[in-house]
């Protein structure tokens, strides 16, 4: 089967609307042309891609999947023609990371300046995701890289762990948690809480812990950041959940106390995936390089990297 991007992209204008006039509007295709192109493509196939109706048309079991794979093919092709101009630009290289809140927001801020600087012809798409999405994102192609924290489902890709980092509970310094050395995070569930903003990585992962224990957190206020959080918890708004390495970097400036989680889950060891390092890039595996020195050489983890299937 041979199919060229017009015939595709008819194809989901005419999945999307139900219509075969407004599909071919859509194309810029006479509406003859249009339905030849479709019949061309369910000949092809062998199969039916659409019940033809009164009212319009609509998708096959066939065609259901003929849309899944053709938005796939047409999203590559989209993210060619984007990756070609930006080497006409005086690119090298561009890589597209999906990563969780904590990367996003705590250090790869810090990390990636120096990445950039030392390759100075490469470009970065960093887009924040939930956990779950992350692994998809790789896997079907729409991220080069993904950074993940926690049990995730790697969903057969390769994982690096690069780092081991927990969460903690945050207090003010004079709240009475403060003085625990180590706590169950159910007792902390009747105070106020402060949390990261809805739809965050971590915001989901607690939300789904609350639910099996059967009692809501009681947020006072939801933010963009990890620095912001601790500000709100030290001024003694509420407590809060923070990964360690952001409580500890935001701690001398804003007078939290940290108290250490019973739960096992609050140990969160952080992947990087890819597909297959074997075929990447080299500015790529750069990167992964330099995320695995950066906790190597001392910070927060001294343990060397390891690959996991």
């Amino acid at each position: 089967m041979q199919f060229d991007l017009t015939d595709l992209r008819l194809f989901e204008s005419t999945a999307d609307e139900g219509n075969m006039t407004r599909a071919a509007q859509r194309q810029h295709l006479s509406l003859a042309a249009a339905s030849a192109r479709i019949k061309s493509l369910e000949a092809q196939c062998g199969l039916s891609l659409f019940y033809r109706e009164a009212r319009g048309v609509r998708l096959t079991p066939p065609g259901e999947a003929f849309l899944y794979h053709a938005r796939g093919v047409l999203r590559q092709a989209e993210l060619l023609r984007s990756d070609l101009q930006e080497y006409g630009g005086g690119l090298r290289g561009h890589l597209r990371v999906f990563a969780n809140t904590t990367a996003v927001t705590d250090f790869l801020p810090e990390i990636l300046p120096g990445f950039l600087s030392a390759h100075p012809k490469i470009n970065i798409d960093l887009q924040e995701k939930p956990n779950a999405e992350i692994a998809h994102g790789v896997l079907d192609g729409r991220a080069d890289i993904g950074i993940v924290a926690g049990r995730v489902d790697t969903l057969g890709l390769q994982a690096i762990l690069f780092s081991t980092d927990r969460l903690v509970l945050a207090t003010a310094k004079n709240h009475r948690f403060a003085r625990r050395k180590k706590i169950a995070f159910a007792e902390t569930l009747d105070e106020d809480a402060v949390g990261m903003q809805h739809g965050s990585t971590l915001q989901t992962f607690l939300a789904q812990v609350v639910d099996s224990l059967g009692k809501p957190l009681k947020l006072r206020i939801q933010l963009s950041s990890f620095e912001a959080m601790c500000r709100m918890i030290g001024a003694g708004v509420g407590v809060g959940i923070v990964p360690e390495s952001a409580a500890r970097r935001n701690q001398a400036d804003t007078g939290i106390a940290l108290v250490e989680l019973l739960e096992p889950w609050s140990v969160r060891e952080r992947f990087i995936l890819v597909r297959k390092r074997d075929a990447l890039p080299h500015y790529a595996e750069a990167l992964i390089e330099t995320l695995c020195a950066h906790y190597r050489n001392g910070v927060m983890d001294d343990r060397a990297p390891t690959t996991v299937a």
